[in-house]
């Protein structure tokens, strides 16, 4: 028997007797359901997405919802899933679909492909799932699945790597029940066949599993481009007047983009960011125009976020400033729960949650003070 089809065989068995795998969105029908948790799961773990999915079909029912929602509170629900410009993408899809094409989601994988923020896989699992269109998705769990069951050494990563394993999740299809399929393997590369600590002892593809045959398991899949990890480090200054506090939104091409921030300043390395004390503050402070008394009333420790490509420190201080004349900056000044309600990165709303603004209720323990 060809071994495409003994693995299609032996997947679907496993798919219909032994995956216990509960997800909300499995046997999902509403294609707009489809793709919301499509594009929610894209660089995001299922458990992480879960709470997202539902947060969002909650807020938007329909498509049309969600459509005619300002970004900004869109955003907000996204809060804490990263990879900003996929929520970008589906605010703009879903204005797209609700008004241009009058609610009516694209029925073929083309048709699909064209919308943006959605790629090979994506349209493929949209179509599958939605239409039951047979189209085999490739993801990182099929990556790997794969690999190991046929012993291919290709780089998933490389141009050529991503044609083999395309054409190969072709042939093992199950043309008749695409949405079956594709959700089982995706489950198994989830639950069985996982990154860590595979459950070889107990997979039903262990007698003709290559990679298991010749104890490769964890040589495979071979990646041939390493992420080159990109290091920031960030003081954020949180500046209360008349008991407001200054924000701005990040509208450069960088990381954040369209959140919510407070003014801040980069260091080019950690030594210079680690030993800036009051006089670079003072600094600072005089380059935006505030020439007046304030107080340091604290610097908090340093928080980190871990993105796929950058590693990012950041501290913040909180400066209260006297004068009865606001500084004459871009910022836009918000009460503390109207900050609240404002889009923030994560590495802020970890500020957040530490009770940062909180300090503000109470002003003591100046560190600096300019008269």
């Amino acid at each position: 028997m060809e071994q495409s089809t003994k693995f299609r065989q032996k997947l679907v068995k496993w798919h219909t007797s032994e995956n216990k795998r509960e997800l909300p969105w499995k046997e999902e029908k509403n294609v707009y359901r489809i793709w919301l948790s499509e594009i929610i799961l894209q660089q995001t773990r299922a458990e992480q997405g879960w709470k997202y999915y539902e947060r969002f079909t909650a807020a938007y029912p329909t498509i049309t919802d969600l459509a005619n929602a300002p970004l900004e509170e869109v955003y907000k629900y996204w809060e804490g899933l990263g990879y900003y410009n996929r929520c970008r993408n589906l605010h703009h899809t879903a204005q797209y679909i609700a008004f241009e094409l009058n609610g009516k989601f694209p029925d073929s994988f083309d048709a699909i492909l064209q919308l943006k923020g959605v790629g090979p896989y994506t349209a493929a699992a949209i179509a599958s799932f939605g239409f039951g269109l047979p189209h085999a998705v490739v993801d990182g769990n099929v990556f790997r699945v794969l690999s190991r069951v046929f012993g291919i050494e290709t780089a998933v990563d490389s141009t050529a790597g991503k044609k083999q394993f395309q054409q190969l999740a072709n042939d093992c299809l199950d043309v008749k029940n695409p949405a079956a399929y594709n959700q089982a393997i995706m489950d198994f590369g989830a639950t069985v066949c996982k990154p860590d600590l595979p459950d070889c002892k107990n997979c039903s593809m262990q007698s003709f599993c290559i990679a298991y045959n010749q104890q490769r398991v964890n040589e495979l899949p071979v990646k041939e481009k390493k992420i080159k990890i990109r290091k920031r480090w960030f003081t954020f200054y949180i500046i209360m007047q008349h008991n407001k506090i200054a924000v701005q939104k990040r509208t450069a091409k960088d990381v954040w983009s369209n959140l919510y921030e407070f003014p801040n300043q980069e260091f080019s390395s950690e030594k210079e960011w680690k030993e800036a004390k009051g006089t670079v503050t003072e600094l600072w402070l005089n380059e935006q125009k505030i020439n007046q008394t304030y107080n340091v009333i604290a610097t908090t420790k340093a928080i980190k976020q871990q993105l796929s490509h950058q590693l990012i420190w950041g501290n913040a201080q909180l400066v209260h400033v006297n004068s009865k004349h606001t500084p004459a900056n871009s910022w836009e000044w918000k009460t503390a729960d109207e900050v609240k309600q404002l889009p923030f990165p994560k590495l802020l709303n970890d500020f957040f949650k530490a009770g940062i603004l909180e300090l503000f209720a109470g002003r003591h323990t100046t560190v600096k003070q300019k008269t």
